[in-house]
């Protein structure tokens, strides 16, 4: 069963049961949102069809659907089977997931105040929806007896697979409290539905927040690159503001001006504006909000059995325990931290030399780090940013796909998408065979939720014949004027081949039940796949095909790919400490358990504690921490980057010591062992499988440049 209403609501109209494997009736003349989707490849997105205003009726007839499915399960007499529980459950609630989809793309990137109305009243309902099908004491009998008879001989008789579901199954009802007593469960309940509403309020607050920018006047724009300026003046004409120039108060907007400007003041109102979302007081502060989080996730963790929300959390992750994450942040941190401090050292003799007569704060850190890279490297981001095309950039993408893994991409001009920005293309294998479809939304808007994530719109399976998937890939960069290129840095590139990596682990699955496919893995584990493609941005085989001068068109040179590569392991006190600080308090604030929490005192002090270098602060400061707080996604779960990252620093070297990374034998083990089987097998035995071994941590070290040990 797909837990897809954790992030989404529904849409449309009142639907018939799905009454029997296969059979799928929809009845009513709204029900265009639940209804199967027409068109080629299995058919696609009715993005056509969307009206706000038939989000919510269909949420509602939606859930109404699924449960009246899931009493036609429990009211079965014959004995609990695989194909008459665990399956029937798997395939039940279609229709509502189809319209799920179409709600989460709207809520995280066509965002308004109508729609977060709609949210806001549904959050709660759907919490509870969920909670009536986990605690559903029949159909857990059900499902248990068909668990434990898995157990016995007769389990024998079963494939991996439909014993990794039937697991999957019973565990993920147990650990959302099937074997509570009735009061507990009612409980439980109320917290979930009240937890459902503050992560809605928390979103929408960080939402409100990162509409924001700092507007720019012509004297402003000292050391701005022309390209960062006619971005500005862009983003500025969009927001109805023609001959003006902002700064958007997203990542993608704000890195490039802390790099580059040369207005120290502005720099610091750009920083503060970006670091204090959901943290300035008045109707968007996030802080009392994130007490209340806190307090209802250790009450949940207690009543389910477990110490605090943390170790929850990782019961079934790869890490398995906090303490296991924790000995590998800590392991990395204090090497990261003295790397700082080396950094620091070396930007503030710059600083001085100048004459800048000043102490480098975190709105510097950008800016003199720059100066020193250019200084020890001969390399200027500047001087590689017009050779980082987006458009171009994708087109390596789908070389790089085709050289691993035999794909080709074939641009489709006539689907319909929700936005004039938003693309698709079809993906074919070696043989010129469908494999799925791939949206791109790459441009940062009014209502787009900040970041850069992928989602699987359909997931690969085959419970009911061959079902394809679809994926997209969603960015915020920022859109240049009409005619021109949109040009990125070197880390959103990277960030462009990660999400492409997890696209690509979507699109290579190949298992038969929805709810194991893909991505659908472990929360340590699948940051793995996305790490690892980021490493073949910066081959040589992609930099010279698709790394092309925006002016020229000439290939970015040799020597200027040799001077990156040897700025590799440039910066990363920075990168790590700034991750693993958010990294660290994540954890702590969850193994924290019921002690009530301030939490900007709580960061302010454990930093402090942990010796944080007062020169940067958190990727993600706690107020505006969505991967923690607009869910449970990644909460007690943010390390995951850092435990995949080792995975992917051992995996990397397994293609090096193959002489290649696009070595084909180690690229078909990797699909064999990891990107094609989902969750069918435990992630350690598929790590295991790939490299033959366990995963060695020094390699992350290694790759990081941190002494191995250290």
């Amino acid at each position: 069963m797909r837990g897809w209403w954790m992030w989404v609501a529904l849409a449309g109209a009142p639907v018939v049961s799905e009454v029997a494997l296969g059979a799928e009736v929809v009845t009513t003349a709204g029900a265009g949102l639940l209804a199967p989707w027409e068109g080629p490849f299995g058919g696609l997105p009715p993005f056509g069809a969307v009206q706000v205003a038939d989000f919510e009726p269909a949420i509602l007839a939606g859930m109404e659907a699924q449960l009246a499915e899931i009493d036609l399960i429990t009211a079965q007499k014959g004995k609990p089977t695989l194909e008459n529980t665990i399956l029937r459950l798997e395939d039940s609630g279609r229709a509502l997931e189809r319209a799920a989809q179409l709600y989460g793309i709207w809520t995280s990137t066509m965002s308004t105040p109508e729609l977060q109305e709609v949210e806001t009243r549904l959050a709660p309902q759907l919490a509870a929806f969920e909670d009536k099908i986990y605690q559903n004491r029949a159909l857990f009998e059900r499902i248990d007896a068909v668990y434990a008879a898995s157990q016995g001989p007769k389990g024998k008789r079963l494939s991996a697979e439909q014993r990794r579901l039937i697991w999957q199954t019973w565990t993920n009802f147990v650990r959302a409290g099937a074997r509570l007593d009735d009061a507990s469960k009612a409980r439980l309940g109320e917290i979930n539905q009240q937890l459902a509403s503050l992560y809605t309020s928390f979103s929408q607050h960080l939402l409100a927040d990162e509409g924001t920018w700092v507007e720019l006047g012509e004297g402003d724009l000292a050391g701005l690159p022309l390209s960062l300026v006619a971005a500005a003046a862009g983003a500025a004409t969009q927001a109805g503001l023609p001959g003006k120039w902002i700064i958007r108060n997203t990542r993608s907007s704000v890195d490039p001006f802390l790099t580059y400007s040369a207005r120290r003041d502005l720099r610091e109102k750009v920083w503060r504006a970006f670091v204090d979302r959901g943290d300035r007081g008045g109707e968007t502060d996030n802080n009392a909000i994130i007490t209340q989080i806190l307090a209802l996730r250790a009450e949940r963790a207690k009543l389910l059995g477990f110490e605090t929300h943390a170790h929850w959390r990782l019961q079934d992750a790869m890490a398995r325990e906090p303490q296991a994450a924790m000995a590998l942040m800590e392991s990395v941190w204090k090497p990261a931290v003295a790397r700082v401090h080396e950094e620091v050292a070396d930007m503030q003799a710059v600083a001085d030399a100048e004459g800048a007569k000043i102490t480098i704060a975190p709105w510097d850190y950008r800016f003199y780090q720059e100066k020193v890279r250019k200084a020890r490297y001969d390399l200027d981001q500047n001087e590689v940013k017009p050779y980082l095309q987006l458009d171009k950039l994708r087109e390596g993408m789908f070389w790089m796909a085709g050289q691993l893994y035999g794909f080709q991409f074939k641009p489709l001009a006539d689907v319909p998408v929700y936005h004039p920005d938003v693309a698709a293309w079809e993906v074919l294998d070696r043989q010129g065979a469908h494999v799925g479809v791939w949206y791109f939304d790459p441009y940062a808007r009014q209502g787009k939720r900040s970041g850069a994530w992928m989602n699987a719109y359909r997931d690969q399976e085959r419970l009911r014949g061959e079902v394809t998937t679809i994926v997209s890939n969603n960015a915020n960069f920022v859109k240049p004027p009409p005619g021109t290129a949109a040009l990125v840095s070197w880390d959103d590139a990277e960030t462009l081949f990660h999400e492409f990596g997890h696209a690509l682990h979507g699109l290579l699955s190949d298992v038969t039940y929805p709810s194991l496919a893909g991505t659908s893995v472990a929360r340590d584990y699948v940051e793995f796949p996305s790490q690892l493609h980021e490493r073949w941005l910066s081959t040589p085989e992609v930099l010279q095909r698709f790394a092309l001068h925006v002016e020229t068109g000439q290939p970015i040179p040799p020597e200027l790919v040799a001077r990156i590569e040897k700025a590799s392991t440039f910066n990363q006190g920075f990168a790590t400490v700034e991750y693993l600080a958010s990294a660290l308090i994540d954890m702590k604030l969850h193994l924290a358990g019921a002690t009530p929490i301030d939490p900007d005192a709580f960061e302010r002090d454990t930093l402090t504690a942990m010796g944080m270098p007062s020169e940067l602060v958190m990727r993600h400061r706690t107020p505006q921490f969505g991967h923690v707080f607009s869910g449970d996604g990644y909460s007690a779960g943010y390390y995951s980057y850092l435990w995949s990252d080792a995975l992917t620093a051992d995996a990397t070297e397994a293609f090096i010591e193959a002489g290649s990374l696009y070595d084909p034998a180690t690229a078909a083990r990797l699909v064999s062992c990891v990107l094609s089987v989902g969750n069918t097998v435990d992630p350690a035995d598929g790590f295991r499988c790939f490299r033959g071994r366990d995963v060695d941590t020094d390699a992350l070290m290694r790759a990081r440049g941190f002494p191995v040990g250290g």
